[in-house]
């Protein structure tokens, strides 16, 4: 079994860099050898290509805005698109997890099993490195429930 864990985002705007952070905070554990966490950053593409090696299951770790209270963890399958046209693919880069997930979709190399973990942003667009104090606190909870899900998946993470 082979599960990917892609933490995302750009440290350099903030907030925005969450997903790293929580890789970054996986990697200091003992991760099961069925688990393979990846500091994608902004690089979806890097991601495609780790999916081109195959994977059971993918679980992404990004900001997210969706209105909840600064530092919420939520956890759910993302709605992954179709590839509809040529101007899907115009940007080779697909630097963010929505791209990258639709390319790897049209590629059918994304897994059945894909899960989103994210922490709610105070502000994703400040310049300047360093999590918000609120987004900060989720760091451990948001690792928590990546541990749980690759749990569900049959991988002991203790």
């Amino acid at each position: 079994m082979r599960i990917l864990v892609a933490g995302v985002g750009n440290v350099l705007r903030g907030d925005d860099g969450f997903g790293v952070a929580v890789a970054q905070r996986l990697l200091a554990q003992n991760v099961p050898e069925e688990v393979e966490v990846l500091d994608i950053g902004i690089g979806g593409i890097h991601l495609v290509q780790e999916l081109l090696a195959g994977a059971d299951a993918l679980v992404v770790v990004d900001a997210v805005d969706l209105g909840n209270a600064p530092g919420t963890v939520v956890v759910q399958r993302p709605d992954v698109r179709e590839v509809s046209g040529p101007d899907d693919l115009a940007d080779v880069h697909y630097a963010t997890p929505e791209r990258a997930l639709m390319f790897a979709r049209g590629l059918e190399i994304l897994p059945a099993s894909v899960w989103l973990v994210g922490g709610q942003v105070v502000d994703a667009e400040r310049l300047g490195e360093g999590l918000s104090p609120a987004l900060a606190g989720a760091v451990d909870p948001a690792a928590g429930e990546v541990r749980r899900l690759v749990c569900e998946l049959g991988v002991d993470w203790i």
